[in-house]
C-alpha cells in the first residue's frame, strides 16, 4: 500500500497533519507513507520513523514549473491513496491527476469535483467546536476508524543533543512571536510577564531568525530570572525537543503551540484576538489557555490574524494579566 499526503500550508498545519501519518502506520504498518509539503517545512519531518519521503513543492522560485515537475513525479509514483489535506487549487490538481488508485480530500477545494471521495469540511466554531485533527481524522476514517491521534515529531539524537546544554532546571521557553499582529502577545507584555517570573528560572526565548531583534528587547529589560535568546539559533525540532522537558511553554495561536503538542510538552497558549474553539488549540496532556476574561464584542475579529487590531485598542491583548500567565507556572 502507498500513500501520499499533501498539506503544503503553514508550519502548524503541517504539524497537526502528521496525526494522519501516526494513524495510517498505525492501521498499516508496512505501507509507504509520503509527505507533501511547501519549501521551508521539510525539516519538520526529518527523521520521521514512519515515513518513506517528504517531497518538496518549491512555490518561490518557478511556482507552476515546479507544480508540473512534481505532477509528473507523483503520477510515476502509483500511489493507492493521496489524501489532500489542503483547501487550494493546486493541491487540487494534484490529486486528482495523481493517477492514484483513490483520491481523498475536503469538498472545499476546487478541484474537489474531481475527487474520488469528498469529505465535508466543517468549520468550527464556538457552538460547534471542532478541532483540526478530528477534522483530518475524517479524510481517513472510513478506512482505519474513529480514533484521533495527535500529531508527532521525532527529534533526532542530535537534536536532543545540540539542546542539553540549556537543559538546566527550572526553565521555561516563551515564543513570543506572531506572523500576525492580532495574534501575538504585546512586547510590552512578554516583558512585563518576564519580570514577574522568578529568580530561580531560566527564560529561554524560541523563534525564527526573523524574531531575533524582538527577543533580544525583551531580554534586555532587567529581569530577575536569567533570559536567553535563542531565535534562529535552533531547528523545528530542536526548539521542539528543548519544550519538551521544559516547567511551561508559554506561545502564542501559532506554530510553537503545536511543536508543544506533537512532543506532550506543558503548554501555556495565550489567544488574543482569535479563539480556540476555532479548533487549532493546544492538545498537551497539561495545557492551559489564556485569554481575556471580559467578554468583549469586538472578538473575535475574524477567523485568522490580522495586521493590526481594526478598532485600533487591542483589548484582547492588553486586558489579559501577568497574573493569567503565572497560574499556569
Amino acid at each position: 500500500m502507498k500513500f501520499l499526503v499533501i498539506q503544503t500550508a503553514f508550519i502548524g498545519d503541517v504539524v497537526l497533519a502528521t496525526g494522519i501519518v501516526e494513524k495510517l502506520h498505525r492501521h498499516f504498518p508496512e505501507a509507504q507513507i509520503d509527505f507533501l509539503v511547501r519549501k521551508g517545512n521539510e525539516g519538520l519531518l526529518q527523521n520521521h520513523p514512519y515515513l518513506h519521503e517528504v517531497l518538496i513543492w518549491d512555490k518561490k522560485n518557478g511556482k507552476l514549473k515546479n507544480l508540473w515537475k512534481l505532477l509528473r513525479l507523483i503520477r510515476k509514483r502509483r500511489y493507492d491513496k493521496v489524501i489532500n489535506v489542503q483547501r487550494f487549487a493546486a493541491t487540487g490538481i494534484l490529486t486528482a491527476f495523481s493517477g492514484a488508485k483513490q483520491t481523498i480530500g475536503f469538498n472545499k477545494n476546487p478541484l474537489s469535483w474531481l475527487f474520488d471521495k469528498k469529505i465535508v469540511h466543517v468549520i468550527s466554531d464556538v457552538n460547534h467546536p471542532i478541532h483540526e485533527v478530528d477534522r483530518n481524522n475524517e479524510l481517513i476514517r472510513e478506512f482505519t476508524n474513529e480514533e484521533v491521534i495527535n500529531p508527532h515529531l521525532y527529534p533526532s539524537e542530535q537534536d536532543i543533543a545540540m539542546v542539553q546544554p540549556y537543559k538546566k532546571p527550572p526553565y521555561i521557553t516563551i515564543s513570543p512571536a506572531s506572523v500576525w499582529f492580532t495574534k501575538q502577545f504585546p512586547k510590552d507584555k512578554w516583558i512585563s510577564f518576564a519580570k514577574e517570573i522568578p529568580a530561580n528560572y531560566t527564560i529561554y526565548l524560541l523563534g525564527a531568525p526573523g524574531d531575533v531583534a524582538l527577543a533580544e528587547e525583551i531580554r534586555t529589560v532587567g529581569a530577575r530570572a536569567t533570559v536567553v535568546n535563542l531565535c534562529g539559533k535552533l531547528s523545528f525540532l530542536q526548539s521542539a525537543a528543548l519544550m519538551k522537558e521544559a516547567v511551561m511553554n508559554y506561545v502564542n495561536d501559532s506554530a510553537p503551540m503545536h511543536f508543544a503538542s506533537s512532543v506532550n510538552a506543558p503548554v501555556t497558549a495565550v489567544y488574543c484576538s482569535t479563539l480556540p474553539s476555532f479548533g487549532f488549540g493546544p492538545l498537551s496532556d497539561k495545557r492551559f489557555i489564556v485569554e481575556v476574561q471580559e467578554p468583549l464584542s469586538c472578538r473575535p475579529c475574524g477567523l485568522h490574524g490580522r495586521p493590526a487590531c481594526p478598532l485600533g485598542h487591542f483589548k484582547c491583548a492588553y486586558e489579559i494579566t501577568n497574573a493569567q500567565l503565572l497560574n499556569s507556572l
